[in-house]
């Protein structure tokens, strides 16, 4: 590579830094609050993502007064409140938060976000769990996604579109 071409890549990567150090002070500054900070996998997280159990999710963090934060992981993703979704689905939380027993052998697998509508994270950072649909058969298209930074996804379409669910509401 030539001294030019990596000067260029230097200037490019000096440029990202900078935008994402604008960023970040722009929506609230600091680690703590940061979305990205709230998403990365501790380590029991990623342990138990590498035996190939779900990991547990972690709970809401708390502000001075005691009540949950939240910060939503994507602004592109529509949120709904914990309290709005389907019995079933607050069944599954529920299970979740207990770290079992499910319902169906599948639950807690590795979730791949083939379809990319959840953000992208490494392979074995979000697990499915069937939320029950009464009168199907099967599974049926009901399902929550927990990521290893203890965020939670609905879906009622089979991955097809995806809320991140609120759990303040």
């Amino acid at each position: 590579m030539s001294s030019r071409n990596r000067l260029i890549s230097l200037a490019v990567l000096v440029l990202v830094g900078v935008i994402a150090a604008v960023t970040a002070l722009l929506n609230g500054g600091g680690d703590s609050g940061s979305p990205a900070a709230a998403k990365s996998p501790s380590a029991p997280a990623a342990a138990a993502t590498r035996s190939g159990t779900a990991p547990k999710p972690t709970a809401p963090a708390k502000t001075p007064t005691g009540g949950p934060t939240w910060v939503p992981t994507s602004t592109a993703l529509a949120d709904v409140c914990r309290s709005k979704l389907p019995s079933q689905a607050i069944d599954t939380l529920n299970l979740i938060a207990k770290g079992g027993p499910y319902p169906y052998r599948s639950d807690g697998i590795v979730f791949e976000n083939r379809e990319s509508r959840l953000p992208r994270e490494s392979n074995g950072y979000y697990h499915e769990f069937t939320v029950v649909t009464p009168g199907s058969d099967d599974r049926g298209t009901r399902r929550v996604v927990t990521g290893s930074g203890g965020e939670q996804y609905w879906t009622a379409d089979h991955y097809a579109s995806f809320q991140e669910i609120d759990p303040r509401c």
